[in-house]
């Protein structure tokens, strides 16, 4: 049996990021309709150092299955290495046969932002054009493409902890996008009167406060993806219109949404929908301009195994990867 192995640069040609947040509001709605297996991740930590997660999901429609197996080594933002590595592994359903190995990191820096991107374009003020990124990493860069994908941004300041990284980052898109992309001095810099803030880091406590938030102010909260981490104050989550992937992911695994519920700030009825939800037209998202609405992204496994398959079928019709012997067969003891 052949499998085809694509590299972070196959990945990154295959799946753009108009088409993944297209890709995104079909892959949520269908799971939004009960049409796909979706059970909590599954996370060991390696003592001080991170984290190896496992995201499996089944996609019935397509009858697609996969896994991806993922470190989080949040200390190697800065450094040579992504702070998210590790593999996607695509199957179809029929037979259970492994057909794909994808680079995760890619797909993980594209689908993510394409979420947010998707949140966005249903959640945010039609006129949005400025911009607060608060991080200076990889899923800061895809962020500014998926925002740019859904809304005129005109500006974008952006923060993060390292100065001289974050005047890095700063001047290469402003390059690479042709707009002004402004390095700020504080968080609260960057997110003073922005229409859009993405928070994209690998912080414990919060960045983001609630008082800093302008009126109509969307915010993407994209970085914290476990109980003990968050991004954003109590204040920021408490003010807003709250919106979720996967509601039961929320729960058990956010910690910008259980710290303020542990704090009793708020309860479980403040999760207003999953963004499948607002892509179905069952609830409603901005109800007016002056409306502060917040996406709290925790990436889950059904987004992995759309974009690969996705990804698949598009590198077998442009025979993109490498294609390598990988069993299959039924095995038989001699």
């Amino acid at each position: 049996m052949k499998v085809l192995v694509l590299s972070q640069q196959d990945v990154r040609r295959l799946l753009t990021m108009p088409e993944c947040i297209e890709l995104m509001a079909e892959t949520l709605a269908t799971l939004a309709k009960g049409e796909a297996v979706q059970p909590l991740r599954s996370l060991m930590r390696i003592p001080d150092a991170g984290i190896l997660g496992m995201m499996p999901a089944y996609l019935t429609p397509q009858r697609s299955l996969g896994i991806k197996v993922l470190t989080v080594y949040p200390g190697n933002h800065g450094t040579e290495y992504d702070s998210h590595q590790g593999a996607v592994l695509f199957f179809e359903g029929e037979h259970g046969s492994l057909k794909a190995i994808l680079d995760a990191s890619a797909v993980t820096a594209v689908r993510t932002a394409a979420v947010s991107g998707l949140a966005t374009r249903l959640l945010a003020r039609p006129d949005a054009s400025e911009l607060a990124i608060l991080g200076a990493g990889v899923q800061a860069l895809t962020h500014i493409d998926a925002m740019r994908a859904v809304r005129a941004i005109t500006r974008v300041r952006v923060w993060s902890r390292t100065s001289e990284h974050t005047d890095r980052f700063a001047e290469r898109q402003a390059q690479r996008h042709r707009i002004p992309v402004e390095a700020m001095p504080s968080a609260e810099a960057a997110v003073r009167g922005a229409h859009i803030v993405c928070t994209a880091t690998s912080s414990r406590e919060p960045v983001l406060k609630g008082e800093w938030l302008s009126p109509g102010a969307h915010v993407n909260a994209a970085g914290a993806s476990i109980p003990a981490a968050r991004e954003l104050d109590t204040d920021a989550v408490k003010r807003a219109r709250l919106f979720v992937d996967r509601r039961e992911s929320t729960l058990n695994e956010s910690g910008d949404f259980l710290m303020p519920k542990k704090e009793g700030a708020i309860g479980d009825d403040h999760i207003l929908g999953e963004i499948g939800d607002l892509v179905l037209g069952r609830i409603e998202g901005r109800t007016t301009p002056s409306d502060i609405t917040v996406f709290k992204s925790l990436g889950i496994g059904v987004e992995d195994v759309a974009s690969a398959k996705f990804v698949y079928d598009k590198a077998v019709k442009l025979n993109v990867g490498t294609s390598v012997e990988f069993g299959g067969e039924r095995y038989d003891a001699q």
